[in-house]
């Protein structure tokens, strides 16, 4: 597979979000299922991984760590081959306690023991603290760098407004937010931004929880414990009927290249944006491969322009946005 940089960061230009094996999804797959999936997506070529600590059946605090042990175990043969990015979330009262940088060490160590490794190469502070200076955050970030713990580190679903403010004190690695063909936001600053910057963007959601796939109708039943697609706005019934010429158009591109839907979303976007590696989720083996074989769809600067401008034709119902933080996510606001 191709590679490309998120800063100093070299990776496989498709990567894969690992939260499905615990959380997401509806029922998570067996241990033994998860890690072989993650070890056939290494053999497949996938250099870049991404977890965090949070994710765990249906996020429950007391088995926090859950995703990132079954990414260790999965990984921990090839771990210098690759490179490894994990999430935290920074609570107030912990920072109150100890102070940024020592609740940033706190927060790392464990997800390192978890992860069976020695050093992170990209570290994410999962939501925005609102209550928590990036500017401190981005200092502690500073020093795990110096110490060797990381490699590099990131913010996820951030505004310029934040990011350049993060940038000023310890230059960013990635930004992380949703990014598709109907999540378009970041498309007006935050990409340029970090074009200008040398900073990688990270799309999560890519194929906007499958529904990009043209797998997802209005008959679709969702599960209904620990199914985050029970409340995605674009998988609303109303606006996945509404959404249904994206998919036509999609598809007749599909037809053209001899691909599927999933592989014309990615391949999209890794011609549009050279900084741009996304990283698509399933808890499904086959979806996963699929998925990562993306990078082999090579659009023509004539077949892009002409996918482009038949999206844009295309009106999109159902809107997430890119601006998170803590107590503030699309499941507390209300979408249209």
């Amino acid at each position: 597979m191709k590679t490309r940089k998120l800063k100093d960061l070299i990776v496989s230009e498709i990567g894969i979000g690992c939260m499905g094996f615990s959380h997401g999804y509806g029922q998570i797959p067996t241990e033994e299922y998860s890690i072989e999936a993650i070890r056939k997506a290494h053999d497949f070529g996938c250099t870049f991984f991404d977890t965090a600590e949070v994710y765990a059946p249906n996020l429950d605090p007391n088995l926090k760590g859950h995703n990132e042990k079954i990414v260790g175990k999965a990984i921990k043969d090839f771990r210098k081959d690759i490179v490894l990015a994990t999430k935290l979330h920074l609570p107030t009262e912990e920072v109150k306690s100890k102070g940024v940088y020592e609740t940033l060490r706190a927060h790392l160590d464990k997800s390192l023991k978890h992860l069976q490794t020695d050093y992170v190469d990209l570290y994410y502070l999962h939501r925005i603290n609102p209550e928590v200076p990036v500017e401190e955050v981005a200092e502690g970030m500073g020093r795990l760098i110096k110490e060797g713990s990381i490699r590099g580190w990131g913010l996820s679903q951030v505004p310029v407004k934040i990011i350049d403010k993060a940038q000023k004190v310890t230059p960013l690695s990635a930004i992380q937010n949703i990014y598709s063909m109907i999540e378009r936001g970041v498309e007006e600053e935050v990409i340029p931004y970090c074009l200008k910057n040398n900073i990688g963007f990270v799309p999560f959601s890519p194929i906007a929880s499958g529904f990009l796939s043209g797998k997802v109708t209005v008959n679709t039943e969702f599960e209904k414990v620990d199914d985050v697609r029970n409340f995605v706005p674009q998988l609303k019934k109303e606006n996945i009927a509404a959404n249904q010429p994206i998919l036509d158009v999609i598809g007749r591109f599909a037809k053209a290249k001899e691909a599927t839907n999933a592989q014309i979303s990615l391949a999209w976007m890794l011609h549009k944006y050279p900084n741009v590696v996304p990283i698509p989720g399933s808890k499904n083996q086959g979806r996963i491969l699929e998925n990562l074989g993306a990078w082999n769809v090579e659009l023509t600067n004539e077949e892009f322009n002409d996918l482009e401008t038949a999206l844009n034709a295309c009106e999109v119902h159902g809107h997430r946005g890119f601006d998170e933080s803590e107590g503030r996510s699309f499941l507390q606001v209300k979408h249209k």
